[in-house]
């Protein structure tokens, strides 16, 4: 079958309810019994499929989104809105009878990193019978978010969630994984990561997830450490010997997303590069490779889903046969313009007009690991 999809994004769906509120002091979230005014009510869907499906789709990738939602009103809001973009996009959610859809209250007080309330609802139940495998067929990547809150795919140590990626590796397709962090005192929390990983990312060829959560699921203790100021914490020494760590599981490309200290990737050597199922990809180029590329200047008004935009930025790249500096500095690019708007996908722009951009000399933070 020809392969006419770039992208299948799948996994965690939800809608986001996001209050305009960057006046508020973050301490005011502590405090019960008073009342403040806050901004209007940004809707969007929210979840990796959403944010990274979108993000492809603004930047003119062939997406399709495979998820699952409630009958309920939120389901059909979500449904509606994927339908307004593009009604190739609502194609393949499936809606469950009788189960709540997934919501999302991110709360982002005085433009600090946001704060999430979250109800799993059908993301419960979504699993690998949720997958459309004709499909996948058609496809040139598949992308799956957020297992931490898809507990039916993490159960029995990772079981379904390592055979999904075995099945669609075995299918010749381009496999990705990005994470959301667990929740320390929920099951995920609890979920042995290291044996789940160990499971799935032999099957898996790009696994980059943000540093916070890379260490919550293989070096706890140093999660627990560096707590919120995590990417201050370490060198480009340290994240390599984290990022050789990983590698050794199995998968051809990983990375960490750092926030507004940019992206880290570094690459497998060539006899796992020769095994990534992708048209026209050098594999010789993209062997035992190491990149750091530091985030981009912007004028930041919220940053919600801003590492699934740049991990988006980063596949699209790969997808156009793009060197792996390239696709670093195009995540960097992607996840930019995505924190100068308020809801995960707005501020994405088309390919066309990022390239524009970044044609012109955007300048770079001045916040640069070392």
């Amino acid at each position: 079958m020809e392969r006419t999809i770039d992208v299948i994004a799948s996994g965690h769906l939800c809608l986001d309810l996001i209050p305009q509120m960057d006046h508020v002091p973050l301490a005011a979230l502590s405090a019960p019994g008073k009342l403040y005014e806050i901004g209007p009510l940004a809707i969007s869907t929210g979840g990796s499929v959403s944010n990274t499906g979108l993000a492809l789709h603004r930047l003119g990738a062939n997406v399709r989104l495979m998820a699952t939602v409630g009958d309920d009103l939120l389901g059909q809001i979500i449904i509606a809105f994927l339908r307004e973009r593009d009604p190739l996009l609502a194609e393949m959610i499936a809606i469950r009878q009788g189960h709540a859809s997934s919501y999302t209250i991110v709360l982002s007080p005085e433009k600090v990193d946001r704060l999430f309330l979250h109800c799993t609802g059908t993301n419960a139940v979504f699993s690998a019978e949720d997958i459309d495998y004709h499909l996948l067929a058609a496809a040139k990547c598949f992308h799956l978010g957020y297992p931490p809150i898809l507990p039916a795919l993490i159960a029995n140590d990772g079981q379904k969630l390592a055979q999904l990626f075995r099945d669609a590796a075995q299918m010749g397709v381009l496999t990705s994984l990005d994470m959301a962090l667990p929740d320390p005192g929920g099951a995920s929390g609890r979920a042995n990561w290291p044996r789940i990983l160990e499971r799935t990312l032999p099957h898996c060829d790009v696994f980059i997830p943000s540093l916070e959560e890379a260490l919550f699921m293989l070096r706890r203790r140093e999660f627990d450490l560096w707590a919120a100021s995590t990417p201050q914490m370490v060198s480009l020494a340290e994240l390599r010997a984290f990022a050789d760590e990983i590698l050794a599981l199995g998968p051809a490309i990983v990375g960490f997303k750092l926030g507004a200290f940019g992206i880290y990737i570094k690459t497998a050597p060539l006899s796992r590069m020769q095994a990534v199922s992708l048209e026209s990809f050098d594999c010789a180029r993209w062997a035992d490779r190491e990149i750091y590329h530091p985030a981009f200047s912007a004028n930041v008004v919220g940053t919600t889903g801003a590492g699934d935009a740049a991990y988006g930025g980063f596949l699209l790249a790969l997808l156009r046969g793009l060197p792996p500096e390239e696709c670093a500095r195009w995540a960097c690019a992607v996840g930019a313009c995505n924190v100068e708007a308020a809801d995960a996908t707005s501020g994405v722009r088309s390919w066309d007009e990022t390239s524009a951009r970044l044609a012109e000399g955007w300048p770079l933070s001045a916040q640069r690991l070392k």
